[in-house]
């Protein structure tokens, strides 16, 4: 069997693996630009990219691939498997050319771009990988074949996309090699997941529990981390756990004690671990603290980044 594999970051290189390590031939590895980065304007690679070139795979890198769908058809394979590509597939290209996606979540949950990291926002137990028909409206084609797995209280991002990402593996080719019944989505089930927004780093004290500010960071972790904003300046947040001191705060606002930098939630306290600032190292509270005067007790934090 011939396959275009489309992927991009670290999730989507186990799957690739497995296609490699079970004898399929893959003619193509499509993936994303690579990136500049960095004030020395350093290029960089996909992960895909990196085990493609590594493994002596042919590498396609299209800006828009609706503009470019061509060069995969004239591949002459019999399936284009994606896994966190990043691009939507244009319809053309679907209708020539059959096509399954891994998917980080059991769908109909969780469609679009950001399965694994709104998993953890909403503090879910549980959450998997579903192998699916490619249909040109987004995730909405019919499953295939789906895996469940538990999520702990100390997964985040980082570590539960790993753990997501050796299953899709292990799920992908099974169906490969098996005859599964498609089963539609239930309409009536779907929620979606979309590609996370500048806003979407925010911790919103204001608005949510403190197990709310807590599962937020876990999905934005280990990059890009959170963000706040004090006195107008913004922070990026690496760590934080429950606060247990008692003291009436208001709701935003800030205090300062030999523990750390306590901030009052929607119905408690988050105590700050790790911390950012501008242009600085990143650093533990206390060594944040000692000798900074940009916070003080009785700031608040602001209600959005600025």
């Amino acid at each position: 069997m011939k396959i275009v594999f489309m992927g991009t970051p670290s999730f989507a290189v186990p799957s690739l693996k497995k296609l490699i390590e079970n004898n399929f031939e893959v003619v193509l590895v499509v993936t994303q630009p690579d990136k500049v980065q960095g004030r020395r304007q350093k290029v960089t690679y996909s992960k895909v990219k990196e085990f493609a070139l590594e493994n002596n795979l042919e590498v396609f890198q299209p800006e828009n691939i609706k503009n470019e769908y061509e060069v995969i058809l004239n591949t002459k394979a019999d399936l284009i498997v994606t896994a966190a590509y990043g691009q939507i597939l244009p319809k053309e290209l679907l209708d020539q050319m059959p096509a399954i996606n891994v998917h980080g979540s059991l769908l109909p949950k969780y469609r679009g771009g950001a399965p694994i990291q709104y998993a953890l926002f909403d503090g879910l137990k549980k959450t998997g990988v579903t192998i699916m028909d490619m249909a040109y409206k987004m995730d909405s084609g019919d499953i295939i074949l789906q895996g469940e797995i538990d999520i702990d209280d100390e997964d985040n991002y980082g570590t539960l996309s790993n753990k997501l990402s050796h299953l899709g593996a292990e799920l992908l080719i099974k169906v490969l090699k098996g005859n599964y019944k498609r089963i539609k989505q239930d309409e009536d089930e779907v929620t979606f997941a979309f590609t996370l927004k500048r806003e979407d780093e925010f911790l919103d004290v204001y608005n949510n529990t403190s197990n709310q500010v807590i599962n937020r960071l876990r999905g934005l972790m280990p990059e890009p981390g959170a963000t706040i904003n004090i006195n107008n300046i913004n922070y990026k947040v690496y760590n934080i756990k429950k606060s247990d001191i008692i003291k009436q705060m208001a709701v935003g606002e800030v205090f300062i004690n030999k523990q750390g930098l306590h901030i009052q939630t929607k119905n408690g306290k988050i105590l700050i671990l790790e911390i950012q600032a501008p242009g600085r190292k990143r650093l533990n509270i206390k060594d944040f603290l000692n000798g900074q005067k940009d916070i003080k007790n009785g700031d608040f934090v602001e209600r959005e980044v600025k």
